[in-house]
């Protein structure tokens, strides 16, 4: 009798101490945490937390051409440079510009090797700079997560260290060229345009004279035949 009695104890105690460890059909591959990030940095947390810079180095243009006879002496003869306003851009600007802006008036079929006041037409230019968004805030190079959980299959623990070593995005800056081109003589427009890049502050790839002949050259793409209503 003692003998049972010790035998059904001890197989008491396996069958408890097997149900403890015992793991669910299918092995412990499965559970409700399968479905659920086990951190907040899965993958489509991460790419939402990229910044959008889809808008960066695209140029955006809007033309406007006189209805005027006057309007086909466009591209024609000979055109000097000259800037809009009281306000004049620091020297380096102007200087690089200007040669953005000439060199686009003689691809659009203009002579401009001749003396400012003695040019049939002349392009008055203006550069208005803003910023778009501010520098972004400094980021944590280290961070992490934990989560617990617990279901009648288990408990859960997880933990996630993030380490980030990008540096965070310089401001954004907008740089709009506009140029209206004159006839000398009556004063009267023919044309204007104006273009506009997002670039950010120190991208290496976007330096002034780089801006300066993007927005130039899209400027005068097609000119002078681009703009015109039919």
């Amino acid at each position: 009798m003692i003998e049972k009695r010790h035998a059904f104890v001890a197989l008491t105690l396996l069958f408890i101490a097997g149900s403890a460890v015992a793991a669910p059909p299918g092995g412990w591959g499965r559970s409700r945490w399968d479905d659920e990030p086990m951190s907040p940095w899965d993958r489509s947390s991460r790419e939402s937390q990229r910044p959008d810079r889809s808008r960066e180095g695209k140029v955006v243009v809007d033309r406007f051409v006189a209805q005027d006879p006057e309007v086909e002496a466009l591209g024609k003869g000979t055109a000097s440079v000259g800037w809009a306003g009281e306000v004049q851009p620091v020297a380096r600007d102007r200087a690089v510009f200007e040669a953005a802006v000439i060199d686009a008036l003689a691809h659009g079929g203009y002579d401009t090797t001749a003396p400012g006041n003695a040019a049939g037409q002349v392009a008055e230019l203006s550069i208005e700079r803003t910023v778009v968004e501010p520098e972004a805030p400094p980021r944590k190079p280290v961070s992490g997560s934990m989560e617990v959980g617990v279901s009648n299959r288990g408990s859960m623990v997880g933990m996630a260290i993030m380490i980030d070593k990008t540096k965070p995005l310089t401001a954004l800056l907008s740089t709009q060229l506009s140029v209206r081109i004159r006839d000398r003589a009556s004063g009267k427009a023919l044309w204007e345009g104006r273009a506009t890049v997002l670039t950010r502050e120190g991208d290496e790839q976007w330096d002034d004279q780089a801006i300066a002949g993007k927005l130039a050259a899209s400027l005068f793409e097609g000119f002078p035949l681009a703009g015109r209503q039919n």
